[in-house]
């Protein structure tokens, strides 16, 4: 396994100014800085967080003692919220099944009955159904939030595409699509309300009609009751990195790119816009929501 470090945080509960319109938190944790799936679009390689990135990955080792310090002061003032889980990292990558640190937080979260929404792309998942089942029934909802859920887990399964040799190339470390689709349907089993984010969807690889179809069709069949779709950002290093890819395995799309991107990092409001529209269509198509509430 590459380097594992240590790191001591003063702060871990990351609250928002307002509420995310897509996956619904009010509030953020990363038990991790860093990350081994290492996969080349990640916006963090580009952002603040790249800045300090470490080598391979770092264990918050206090950060259960100052999440519960945290949490027991947002409960104290029923300030409850639904925490998302991991916005920056991803919180069941290869380290987890040795430290166990999610699972010690999500205890936490369980013990101060805050709501969760897990985003992930590890079957590791899994092995924590049972605190997750506890959080799912007696987490307590924020006003606004307890007629549209009426239950304290959401699980997003995380895709940049279905196809295997790409996902290889972009997200080296990850789990496959299809581990992740497997993961996706044992949760919905378990009876979680599941869904699949297309975070990032690739131009002109993952993004057409045909494409989104069949992404939407393929995790409908696996039980995903919600499918949430987001746009490729290529802020800083991200853009090279991306584009070195692109190089080499579809060079052909390298004039499409540099015209949707130009300068920028992220893509024209008017394709943004398309691909939205499309992926809403044809989820109403298929009876899948587009949204999580």
């Amino acid at each position: 396994m590459p380097h594992v470090g240590k790191a001591v945080v003063k702060t871990l509960l990351n609250r928002h100014k307002r509420r995310d319109e897509l996956f619904l938190d009010d509030y953020s944790i990363n038990p991790y800085y860093g990350c081994l799936y290492n996969c080349l679009y990640c916006y963090t390689k580009g952002s603040k967080y790249g800045l300090r990135r470490p080598r391979g990955v770092s264990v918050k080792v206090n950060a259960p003692e100052v999440l519960s310090r945290e949490l027991r002061r947002r409960a104290g003032k029923r300030e409850y919220g639904i925490i998302s889980i991991a916005s920056s990292t991803e919180a069941y990558q290869q380290v987890e099944e040795e430290v166990k640190l999610t699972r010690r937080l999500l205890e936490i979260i369980s013990h101060y009955r805050f709501p969760v929404h897990i985003i992930t792309k590890s079957p590791l998942i899994i092995r924590d159904l049972d605190i997750l089942s506890e959080i799912d029934e007696k987490a307590i909802l924020p006003e606004g939030l307890r007629d549209v859920l009426g239950r304290g887990v959401v699980i997003s399964f995380s895709f940049s595409t279905l196809e295997g040799e790409i996902a290889r190339i972009l997200e080296g470390g990850a789990p496959t699509p299809r581990e992740r689709l497997r993961a996706l349907e044992k949760c919905v089993e378990e009876g979680f309300l599941v869904g699949a984010d297309l975070i990032p969807a690739l131009p002109f690889i993952s993004d057409g009609s045909q494409a989104l179809e069949d992404f939407i069709v393929t995790v409908k069949e696996h039980g995903a009751r919600f499918i949430l779709v987001g746009a490729l950002t290529l802020p800083g290093e991200v853009k090279r990195l991306y584009y070195s890819f692109l190089e080499k395995k579809f060079p052909e799309l390298l004039p499409s790119y540099e015209k949707l991107y130009g300068v920028r990092s992220t893509p024209s409001r008017s394709y943004e816009r398309r691909l939205l529209e499309t992926a809403y269509t044809l989820c109403s198509r298929h009876g899948v929501r587009c949204r999580i509430g």
